[in-house]
């Protein structure tokens, strides 16, 4: 309790940056939809640097030296950007973006170093996976962990994973029965399509793609599968209405959980660290261990979301406290400071039209 306390004694607000400023008359290509207000949805800080990304695509860079804006990350007129992916490997700000040309059709990745950013010039990055059909359901994955970046192309269906030091591809996979992939530390798992009372399951390294253990998992029939998670050498399958499994692929050995004591999540956080997850559901956050136990439930910390978002939620790197957006008693969110072991409460800080106050 006192660590947080001290960790957090000093907080302050110390500057406010504002994306939105329709008198300015741009030297890039005029972005016609920066003259209206939109919701931040992302933000991502890199050192002197904060990029946030509006809901509008409009996604800005501002210095932390000179507390002012640098410059616009979009290098097109009809450029939407989408999401953001910082790639500490080489120092770059990857944008995965639309296109209005394209009929908002087609994802397009580009990076930009940011030493160019601090110069002002996003337009010196440079395109990636140009060689891929990103249409929709087509997808871009960023695994930092790993080092690896995953693509999808529905039009062939092709996974392909690719060095996210270099960009270079390592290898792909072409099966049209893939229904899902999972990537964990080291290793990715292949979601077949199910069989009435099975799912063909393959899990491969992720440096090389070679199988490092390929085996089918007994399903109940006529149930829908809720969700299928890997965590290192644990397997997470719950079915509509049936309990929790937790399978060890090392020795096949089984644990069940209730379904009255563990209910299908809307989203999971694996911490690595402390080989605990967290699950988010309707609002309220628990943290379960892979004995099928519950470590603790949150007191008095309901998300403000009821759609979980995990930009909405930090974890420090120690993963020893979790920080999240919340609903308060009054009108005003709030942020909540909890220690994940114990679920207990440290610090609350409340928002206010004018700023943070603790």
């Amino acid at each position: 309790m006192t660590n947080s306390l001290e960790r957090f004694r000093n907080i302050r607000l110390q500057e406010e940056y504002d994306t939105h400023d329709p008198h300015e008359h741009y030297s890039s290509p005029a972005l016609h939809f920066l003259k209206k207000r939109s919701k931040i949805v992302e933000i991502v800080a890199a050192h002197d640097l904060i990029f946030a990304l509006a809901q509008s695509g409009v996604c800005a860079a501002f210095s932390r030296e000179t507390n002012k804006r640098i410059c616009f990350l979009n290098v097109s007129s009809d450029e939407v950007i989408r999401s953001l992916f910082y790639n500490k490997n080489n120092d770059s700000l990857i944008t995965v973006s639309v296109y209005a040309s394209d009929n908002f059709s087609s994802l397009k990745c580009r990076t930009t170093r940011t030493e160019y950013i601090r110069r002002g010039q996003p337009d010196a990055g440079f395109p990636l996976f140009e060689s891929e059909s990103l249409k929709w359901p087509g997808f871009v994955e960023f695994d930092d962990v790993n080092a690896k970046v995953l693509t999808y192309s529905a039009q062939d269906s092709v996974y392909k994973v690719f060095d996210l030091k270099n960009y270079r591809m390592l290898y792909s996979i072409s099966d049209k029965h893939i229904q899902e992939i999972k990537i964990s530390p080291g290793i990715m798992l292949l979601i077949f399509a199910r069989a009435s009372s099975y799912v063909p399951l393959k899990i491969l390294s992720i440096e090389d793609g070679s199988v490092l253990k390929a085996f089918n998992h007994l399903l109940h029939r006529n149930k829908k599968v809720d969700f299928i998670e890997q965590f290192n050498e644990k397997l997470l399958v719950k079915q509509e209405n049936e309990n929790l499994q937790i399978l060890d692929v090392r020795n096949a050995e089984l644990t069940e959980v209730s379904r009255t004591e563990f209910m299908t999540p809307s989203a999971f956080i694996f911490l690595y660290e402390n080989q605990l997850f967290l699950t988010f559901r309707n609002r309220t956050v628990a943290v379960w261990n892979f004995r099928g136990e519950l470590v603790t439930s949150f007191e008095d910390h309901l998300l403000w979301h009821p759609d979980c978002n995990t930009n909405n939620i930090y974890i420090t790197s120690d993963q020893d406290l979790i920080i999240s957006y919340c609903k308060a008693d009054t009108d005003d969110p709030l942020e909540e400071n909890d220690a994940i072991a114990s679920g207990t409460q440290k610090i609350v800080l409340h928002a206010t039209a004018n700023g943070v106050w603790n």
